[in-house]
């Protein structure tokens, strides 16, 4: 289509500048609500291309908006910038290697994330623009998809209220068009009290916090068994009460993370998880206060947004990789298991490929493979307007998500490669949903039927809110560091 080719054009010419955006968040890693250095990049790089800037979106300091156009409709493009605690790592080598000082490192791939819908968005700009098109583009900068639900504060907030589709991806080992299998997500505290005492003088006297968590461990451990099979339950220690054997623990703090595979599963598991807290409670004759940190909701698919994605991968064909990029990931694949690989390919339904270290190929549209993925925040953006996703080949095949072999990865040909693909995948996917009206109506009558006999439910209790950060020392009042510096 020559639409679609003009709007590759587009994203083609300025494509360097979007790489560099990428390594530059990729040497500034920040984590959930502290993304300041990483969004003041992303706002300038806004400003740089015109777009009229809004910041503080939805109250949320590192949340940043920017819309060109007028009238027709409101396409939006989702970019995220935050990094992962632990997952600090030189780039480029093949085995673990920290940076030091510096515990963070973007092993989600979210440096790449941002500058390719930013990159998107700013070629169907132009592209509205040079053909003098009703229609408004925005670009949502997203902060906090690791664990801190941004998006899903955002929605809540009224910030998706008068958008017409949305338009996102993420870095992946594979090519395909997600296949919106993403599980319902809410992250909460438990924190127990008790009453501290001498564990060997008076250990009558004490109500140990610690017993009242290992005993919830226990009975969720035992509810494990009767519960769907798709949900999955996981739990850290917060605060075990201190380091002393000897003294028989006050307070002691569990943080559990809840998956089912929609929103009314989770709050439905979520609350048989509160009856044993409150069991242990009980038990322990301590006293519990339960705490929700955070919630997504469950991917909503849209058949005509995915046919569209689908359209334009297949018209772009598969990411091109070079013979050093090939090497690269396969050095990279010498450090993970066969397990790892064989994995990767069964997620989504595709049968392993020997000597295959990046994927030159597209996974067929719907191809089902295993329902084992991480929770996002996405999911709420798709449950307030119709949505897409792209997975696209940025590392090697294989490469566990949450890991040192991503982040080392991060600023590879392959990851440059895949954001400049994934731009285009968005953009052209844009492009042809603003010239077919019939396209975006199908779009709008799609996410109504999905949503008419189960409306959304914002996931997140009214009464919490962000967990908003304090800017750093040396912010100026425009929002840009004083000092970038990695």
């Amino acid at each position: 289509m020559s639409n679609s080719e003009r709007i590759w054009e587009l994203v083609d010419e300025p494509r360097t500048a979007y790489e560099a955006l990428s390594d530059r968040i990729w040497g500034m890693p920040e984590i959930a609500y502290t993304e300041f250095r990483s969004s003041a990049e992303h706002a300038a790089m806004l400003r740089e291309e015109g777009f009229k800037l809004t910041e503080n979106v939805a109250g949320i300091p590192t949340a940043v908006m920017g819309e060109a156009g007028e009238g027709g409709p409101v396409i939006a493009f989702l970019g995220e910038y935050d990094a992962l605690p632990g997952l600090s790592q030189e780039a480029n080598v093949t085995e673990p290697c920290p940076v030091p000082g510096n515990d963070y490192g973007h092993g989600c791939g979210h440096n790449m994330l941002g500058s390719a819908a930013l990159l998107a968005a700013t070629a169907f700009k132009t592209y509205l623009a040079e053909n003098n098109l009703p229609g408004r583009v925005r670009y949502y900068g997203c902060p906090a998809e690791e664990g801190g639900a941004a998006k899903a504060f955002m929605v809540r907030d009224g910030a998706f209220d008068d958008v017409d589709c949305a338009l996102t991806w993420h870095p992946a080992s594979l090519t395909r068009v997600d296949d919106m299998q993403s599980p319902a997500n809410t992250r909460i505290d438990f924190t127990f009290t008790g009453r501290a005492s001498h564990a060997a003088a008076a250990p009558h006297l004490g109500r140990s916090a610690l017993d009242a968590v290992e005993l919830m461990n226990v009975g969720v451990n035992y509810m494990r068994e009767h519960m769907p099979s798709s949900a999955r339950i996981h739990y850290a220690m917060i605060d075990g009460g201190g380091i002393a054997p000897n003294v028989v623990q006050g307070k002691a703090t569990v943080r559990y993370a809840v998956r089912a595979r929609d929103v009314h599963g989770m709050m439905a598991l979520n609350e048989r998880v509160i009856k044993i807290a409150k069991g242990a409670a009980m038990m322990t004759e301590t006293q519990v206060d339960i705490r929700v940190l955070s919630a997504v909701s469950n991917l909503l698919a849209n058949t005509p947004m995915d046919e569209t994605m689908q359209a334009n991968m297949d018209r772009l064909g598969p990411v091109v990789f070079d013979a050093a990029d090939r090497a690269f990931a396969a050095r990279i694949q010498e450090t993970l298991s066969e397990e790892d690989i064989v994995s990767d390919y069964h997620r989504c339904g595709v049968e392993p490929m020997d000597d295959k270290p990046l994927c030159d190929f597209i996974v067929p549209f719907r191809q089902v493979g295993e329902a084992m993925i991480g929770s996002t925040d996405v999911g709420d953006v798709s449950w307030a307007v119709p949505t897409a996703q792209a997975r696209v080949a940025t590392h090697a095949i294989g490469t566990p998500g949450h890991s040192w072999q991503i982040t080392a990865q991060g600023k590879a040909g392959p990851a440059h490669k895949g954001l400049v693909y994934a731009a285009k995948v968005m953009a052209g996917s844009a492009v042809d949903l603003l010239n077919n009206p019939h396209l975006l109506e199908a779009a709008r009558d799609d996410h109504r039927r999905r949503t008419s006999k189960t409306p959304y439910i914002c996931p997140i209790p009214p009464d919490v809110k962000a967990p908003i950060q304090p800017r750093p020392a040396g912010d100026r009042q425009d929002g840009r560091l004083a000092t970038t510096g990695t």
